[in-house]
């Protein structure tokens, strides 16, 4: 969760969850029974899915070869953003479905994706903007 060294990494038992899931997801989206009514829908949300599991890759990255703190949070920070921007598009894509025998399971594996990341995760982020504002006010000149 916290700041390992001055590297920002989140808990790496939250990232294990977070990929079981994704991992989960990325399973059913390619050889799950999921079904849309609509065209192109399914490629659209393995995509989307893919592009998933590439934030949660930068969100779980190494930031040691980033020299200076600041910028460690910042793309900490970045990344989560990132994650959560797909996070949304992935949402819409699986607004497209419409049917089939793992569509339940699909959407269990979706929802347990989104609660870790709208908890655990947060409580990352927020302590990485913290860290991150603190660093500001020094940089300005000190404290309060």
């Amino acid at each position: 969760m916290g700041l390992t060294g001055a590297a920002p990494q989140p808990d790496p038992r939250l990232v294990g969850a977070l990929r079981a899931h994704w991992l989960a997801l990325m399973e059913l989206a390619v050889w799950g029974d999921i079904r849309s009514d609509r065209l192109g829908a399914l490629p659209k949300l393995r995509k989307r899915v893919l592009e998933l599991g590439e934030r949660l890759r930068s969100v779980a990255a190494d930031r040691t070869w980033i020299p200076k703190s600041r910028e460690r949070l910042k793309n900490a920070l970045g990344s989560c953003l990132s994650l959560r921007d797909t996070l949304v598009l992935v949402d819409r894509a699986a607004q497209e479905l419409s049917g089939g025998e793992d569509l339940a399971v699909f959407s269990r594996e979706l929802a347990a994706f989104h609660c870790l990341v709208e908890t655990d995760l947060a409580v990352a982020e927020t302590a990485w903007a913290t860290a991150l504002e603190h660093i500001n006010k020094e940089a300005l000149g000190g404290g309060d």
